[in-house]
């Protein structure tokens, strides 16, 4: 025996170059590089002139087609690529179709208009996981394929299923990385008491971006138990904000039960959203309650959902809900701490301090009326000045005591106001217009019989005049994100007592409200607080036709 006999036969460049071809595979952690490796080393080995792997979904359409071979203006005039039809679905589950003139199959139906001329065929299947992933076509080898190029396909297609599995699993790691970071930031943000509208603008837009879909809106309960898209990012905001879902019977699984689920097709849904392909819904819930529905969605022909897509996508919606309700606990925890210590504040002052002042009024006036001798002038101005300086100082107590719970004690409510129309400016992008009235007569110093500035304070009491500051900042910051407007007027009005009211109005020009006739993006603290006020909240189109109308009402008193 020779020494190359005992140690065995080199390999041949065909195999040295096969063997190339699947650690080359093997190490490509990108989807469309590694099949656009796969197709291009099977023509090669092959001696093929075309292949291509084809991805096709349950009725058998294409929906990722990588070719080599065709040029870019055939495959340009071809248009769609081709269905799992006809031979192409013919071809096993294992081993191959191997054919020496692809019209003679029995299935054959014909080749489209301007398909370049095929005749030797090889068709083999990509399987991942135990399922078909795609399947890889071969066509015109000179002199026709040969049971060498059956082990070349089926070894690289065995091999491309193990660097498909390795890829989809490195992807799916990245995308688990990318929500857990997403999830952190939305919990940063409401730690640092980020507006509540923000930290949703975030979850929708960050969902949109790690699952790649087109749309992603959020779906949350309204005033009356309604479900309306408050939050969308994406395509078709103009015509999905304001939405109401409520019959839609997903988007109520999803919020009642936590029923999350992807579909292909938008069936069966609101015409606006009837024109999108792969839907997602996520619930979004916290300690067993619906707090929302977390919409995604890809436009018609996309690549559909799949579990793992559901599966992170309902873990990110169950954290952000969490943060979200322990956000808004450790706020409510503050803001009890807070009215703690402004009563005991106030009970000293009540208890204490102003018993003590009027216990040295007492002294200061028996110091004064005790003596049957005159007291002289200089000590009696004195005196006198001293027990006015205590009586003011009781005064003065008595009024920090009412008005502990007023956050802008010492600023008239005009000048608040007008503080929040000119901070506007800079969101709008120009300075909205001011309209304050009492009993319809505008407001405007030195008009003869115009009400005063002071008017408003006197009429208003301090906890609904904090009310009516936050309304008028949060509707301006509403229609600054929103509306697109051009203009912006707010109109404060009062009535007097008896049947004293106040009304808030911010009329816009912008993109207006949709078809829902009672939509509250972004403004549902302004809902909680009309509630908490006995008053009413709307957004509508105003009575000119073009833009929103925002109306907020509350008792005086």
């Amino acid at each position: 025996m020779s020494v190359d006999e005992s140690i065995g036969h080199a390999p041949s460049d065909s195999e040295v170059a096969l063997l190339d071809a699947i650690l080359g595979l093997a190490a490509d952690l990108d989807i469309q590089s590694l099949l656009t490796r796969f197709v291009v080393a099977s023509t090669e080995l092959t001696g093929a002139r075309y292949g291509a792997i084809n991805i096709v979904d349950e009725s058998g359409t294409s929906t990722t087609f990588v070719q080599s071979g065709v040029d870019d203006a055939t495959a340009a005039f071809l248009g769609h690529p081709p269905h799992a039809w006809g031979v192409l679905g013919s071809i096993p589950d294992d081993g191959v179709l191997r054919l020496e003139d692809l019209s003679a199959h029995p299935a054959f139906r014909g080749l489209p208009p301007g398909h370049p001329p095929m005749g030797s065929f090889l068709g083999a299947a990509v399987r991942v996981g135990g399922a078909r992933f795609g399947t890889l076509y071969l066509s015109e080898k000179a002199g026709g394929f040969h049971d060498r190029d059956e082990s070349v396909a089926l070894a690289l297609a065995a091999a491309a299923a193990v660097a498909v599995q390795n890829a989809q699993l490195y992807a799916l790691e990245r995308r688990r990385q990318q929500w857990l970071t997403a999830a952190q930031v939305i919990t940063t943000m409401l730690l640092e008491d980020a507006g509540d509208e923000d930290v949703l603008v975030r979850i929708a837009s960050s969902a949109r971006e790690i699952d790649q879909a087109d749309t992603a809106a959020l779906v949350l309960p309204g005033r009356r138990g309604e479900l309306v898209l408050e939050i969308v990012s994406g395509a078709g905001e103009e015509e999905l904000l304001g939405l109401d879902l409520t019959e839609d019977e997903r988007v109520r699984a999803a919020f009642d039960d936590g029923t999350g689920q992807f579909v292909s097709r938008m069936e069966g849904a609101h015409p606006a959203l009837a024109r999108y392909g792969p839907a997602l819904f996520a619930p979004l819930r916290a300690a067993g309650q619906g707090v929302g529905v977390m919409l995604l969605l890809r436009r018609a022909g996309a690549d559909p959902f799949t579990d793992s897509d559901l599966a992170l996508s309902r873990t990110f919606a169950s954290q952000a809900a969490l943060a979200f309700v322990l956000a808004e606990g450790r706020r409510a925890q503050g803001r009890a701490v807070l009215d703690d210590e402004r009563t005991r504040i106030a009970r000293d002052l009540h208890d204490l301090a102003i018993q003590q002042l009027f216990a040295a009024g007492m002294q200061l006036e028996s110091a004064r009326t005790s003596t049957d001798e005159p007291v002289p002038p200089a000590l009696a101005r004195t005196l006198a000045s001293a027990l006015s300086l205590v009586d003011a100082g009781i005064q003065q107590i008595r009024v920090v005591v009412r008005t502990l719970d007023d956050g802008g004690v010492g600023t008239p409510l005009v000048e608040r106001v007008a503080a929040e129309v000119e901070l506007a400016r800079t969101s709008l992008g120009f300075a909205p217009s001011l309209l304050i009235s009492v009993d319809g007569a505008p407001l405007a110093d030195g008009a003869p019989g115009a009400p005063a500035a002071s008017l408003l304070d006197d009429l208003v009491a301090p906890g609904r005049a904090n009310n009516v500051v936050a309304v008028v900042r949060e509707a301006l910051s509403n229609t600054a994100r929103h509306a697109h407007s051009n203009s912006v007027a707010v109109r404060l009005m009062l009535t007097s007592p008896p049947q004293g009211s106040i009304v808030v109005e911010v009329e816009d020009d912008g993109v207006g409200v949709p078809a829902a006739p009672t939509r509250a993006s972004g403004t549902k603290n302004l809902a909680i607080r009309a509630r908490q006020s006995g008053g009413t909240f709307t957004l509508q189109r105003p009575p000119s036709g073009r833009g929103a109308l925002l109306r907020w009402t509350a008792p005086l008193d």
